[in-house]
């Protein structure tokens, strides 16, 4: 009996030794891309916060993913999507030295964007980042988020009480797990109105990439691997052929399509290259990881064919980047997961038409991209075509990464609310570093104000952003730089002022034209969508600036000095500045559909 007693109580202490505790304000699950950027935002805005991530890196798609190439956003330079581009910049020796490779403007090595990630999170007194765990349940009270459990391979456990709680994970990890609804799978145009979008629902998701690395060890050099199994060279043969927009192309330009600094190359190729088809999102983690091993297999195939196939036998994989066993990157690319089922709902019609939709989430933006509709679905025979429709540059709304029914949790990464359409372009790196910084502002204003997140003031966050030099609205002809660069996001905010947006290659636009005049009516128009009180003047001449004086002081506007005004034509630009000085009509609190409360 003794000894029984005994026992217990050493397993008692030893399991109390394998717990620790903590008590933080903002709790980060997952120091993915999002993550990163929510961790070091919230902790700049005076919160304690911990980001809990998996794998030996923060950053997610930019670095443990080994995406080190930059999709889109290369004219938005908005929030610490730019302060990082500008670190990158720094490093290598400017801009130029970021284009390496023809996929983007901005290439670099996974390891430099980790080390530069942790550069900018160590200046931050309130983040604390904890490596190596993984969560596996969500502490509630009723529909109350309180905290997440986490574990490591070693059997520790980490509990986290924390005032709000943010997923930042690739594929909405702890959703399930937190009770909050969510989609998976491709939605039907019957719900989303998409005309690119199926007829019918599915559970089909994009196809990921483990991505490996190469380095140029010289000419003369022998880098090949040991050919993995179930090699079969035909699955990648044509690799060489055309890219996905069917530019011919050979194998020395497939390879430069994501060059690196210093003579690497990022092996992440859609076309007869390392993409798969794995559907492994509802599956456990041990079943998960399991099936992820026929990922990394693939890629090693892939590699075997550059080298012994196509001759590149000097290309072998990086032995400085990661250091996984097999060379290859700390996680997979997932490009799709678990989507939010939110308080908004932002589907591809939004963002071609803003202005036709009958919720106005473009006035609700607080984070942006101007990537194309992209969707890799060549592994998968039974994935119905969505096309590549065109889209200008768009906002993401604030509405997108707060749940329907679940309190104190917030969303961000890849499982925002959104369509799996729109997913093409919102899963961008850029995009969701600039979303993860909005979701670390909802977070930190939540804490400070003792609000519930749902109930923090849209505008406030939109301040805050723009007080971070990052963009609400999609401006490309009005850069951060324009010392009216604020009062024209705050009032294209309010759709007094509207923008027109545009399709344009790789890089999509949306144009506010600062230097361009509009008519009486175009004015009255937007005052009128604002207010309804307010009335629209029929009338095809171009506005003055006294006529725009007389229209806002009767819509409410009260300026100080009412004799300073001209006849002369007004632009859009100071038409902004005379909106904000009469009106200040961002001061009224908006609702998540965009409406004037």
């Amino acid at each position: 009996m003794k000894i029984n007693i005994l026992v217990f109580f050493i397993f008692l202490t030893g399991y109390s030794q394998n717990i620790t505790k903590k008590n933080i304000d903002v709790l980060i699950i997952g120091g993915s891309t999002s993550g990163t950027s929510a961790g070091i935002t919230a902790a700049r805005l005076g919160v304690k916060t911990l980001i809990i991530e998996e794998t030996p890196w923060i950053g997610g798609m930019f670095t443990s993913q080994g995406v080190g190439a930059c999709d889109g956003n290369n004219n938005l330079p908005s929030g610490i999507w730019n302060e990082f581009r500008e670190a990158l910049r720094n490093h290598y020796g400017g801009a130029e030295a970021l284009e390496t490779g023809w996929v983007s403007n901005t290439l670099f090595e996974p390891s430099v964007g980790n080390m530069l990630f942790n550069q900018m999170a160590s200046k931050e007194k309130n983040l604390q980042i904890i490596h190596g765990f993984y969560v596996t349940n969500i502490v509630k009270v009723g529909n109350l988020v309180k905290g997440a459990i986490f574990k490591n391979d070693k059997n520790e456990i980490l509990e986290v009480s924390a005032k709000v709680t943010i997923d930042a994970t690739d594929i909405g990890e702890s959703l399930k797990m937190a009770g909050a609804d969510y989609r998976l799978g491709m939605d039907s145009k019957l719900e989303t109105n998409e005309a690119n979008a199926p007829l019918k629902s599915n559970e089909i998701v994009q196809d990921l990439t483990w991505v490996a690395i190469l380095k140029d060890f010289g000419k003369n050099a022998d880098k090949t691997i040991q050919k993995p199994s179930d090699y079969n060279p035909l699955n990648f043969k044509g690799s060489c052929v055309e890219t996905v927009d069917n530019i011919k192309i050979d194998c020395d330009k497939m390879l430069t399509y994501g060059k690196l600094p210093n003579n690497k190359y990022m092996i992440n190729w859609p076309t007869k290259g390392n993409d798969i088809y794995l559907n492994v999102v509802e599956m456990s983690r041990e079943a998960r990881n399991k099936e992820l091993l026929k990922a990394k297999n693939y890629t090693l195939q892939f590699v075997y064919y550059i080298q012994h196939e196509l001759g590149y036998k000097n290309l072998g994989l990086a032995d400085d980047e990661f250091k996984s066993t097999d060379l290859l990157a700390y996680a997979p690319y997932y490009r799709e997961g678990r989507r939010l089922k939110g308080v908004s709902f932002l589907t591809y019609n939004h963002v071609a038409e803003p202005y036709s939709q009958k919720e106005a989430l473009y006035k609700t933006g607080i984070s942006v991209g101007d990537y194309p509709v992209d969707h890799h679905h060549k592994q998968n025979p039974n994935a119905p075509d969505l096309g590549f429709p065109p889209v200008p540059s768009y906002s993401i709304p604030l509405g997108a990464l707060i749940p329907d029914k679940i309190n104190g949790f917030v969303v961000s990464d890849k499982a925002i609310s959104v369509s799996n359409l729109i997913n093409g372009s919102t899963r961008l790196q850029p995009v969701v570093l600039l979303t993860g910084q909005a979701a670390g502002t909802l977070a930190a204003l939540a804490v400070n104000e003792n609000k519930e997140v749902r109930n923090v003031s849209i505008r406030k966050v939109q301040q805050s952003l723009l007080d971070q030099k990052a963009y609400i609205i999609p401006l490309f002809d009005v850069k951060p730089t324009n010392p009216d660069f604020e009062t024209i996001q705050k009032i294209a905010a309010t759709g007094i002022l509207k923008t027109k947006g545009e399709s344009y290659k790789w890089a999509n636009r949306t144009w506010f034209y600062p230097d361009a005049t509009l008519t009486i009516q175009e004015f009255t128009e937007g005052l009128n969508q604002f207010n309804s009180k307010n009335k629209i003047v029929l009338k095809q001449d171009l506005l003055t600036e006294k006529q725009a004086a007389k229209i806002l002081i009767k819509a409410g506007g009260n300026f100080k000095n009412k004799s300073k005004f001209s006849k002369s034509l007004i632009t859009k630009k100071e038409l902004a500045k005379l909106i904000e000085e009469s009106l200040n009509p961002f001061e009224k609190e908006i609702d998540f559909s965009g409406n004037v409360k």
